[in-house]
């Protein structure tokens, strides 16, 4: 492992490598839809709900893959390719990365994240809510999501502290 020009603070290090466990348990409850269980949701009709063809499991994985990806590159924040890009990535391997390329992304990604999961559980006590068969199938559902509300606010202090050691310190000689 590379090191950084300067010390990542060990809480920021240890918030950055949890992120990608806070997607963890939505994506595996979406894998159980991909592997035919209904995960206790049911349809309009109050059948189990099940997806329907490929492509529906196509795009359920996709989402599952993309989530964790996205998750993982808060590690950039506390990684010394957050500060150098890494050789094998064309035109900019190699060169430095501008603090701001870093921090404007992962402030907008974290703030979107608020807003997504904030509208994603406005209704989750609620009977406007996905109908589910029992009590304990929403709980499961519920208590897998939940996590994605730390991911924004992850971020965003991840990110702070990405700032504090690239852009307020001065900078040391390489």
């Amino acid at each position: 492992m590379s090191t950084t020009e300067r010390p990542v603070p060990r809480w920021a290090y240890r918030l950055a490598h949890a992120i990608p466990f806070l997607t963890l348990p939505s994506g595996l409850w979406r894998l159980g839809l991909v592997f035919g269980s209904s995960m206790g949701m049911l349809d309009d009709a109050g059948r189990p709900a099940h997806l329907i063809g490929f492509g529906q499991k196509l795009y359920v994985v996709s989402l599952t893959i993309f989530s964790e990806l996205v998750a993982l590159t808060a590690l950039g924040l506390v990684s010394r390719w957050g500060e150098v890009a890494p050789r094998w990535i064309p035109v900019i391997g190699g060169r430095r990365v501008a603090p701001y390329a870093a921090i404007v992304p992962a402030v907008l990604g974290a703030l979107s994240l608020i807003a997504i999961w904030t509208y994603g559980f406005r209704d989750v006590f609620s009977k406007e809510f996905i109908p589910f068969s029992s009590t304990p199938w929403a709980a499961l559902m519920i208590a897998c999501y939940a996590p994605l509300q730390l991911w924004g606010p992850s971020l965003l202090v991840v990110t702070w502290a990405y700032y504090r050691r690239r852009v307020s310190a001065p900078a040391v000689a390489v």
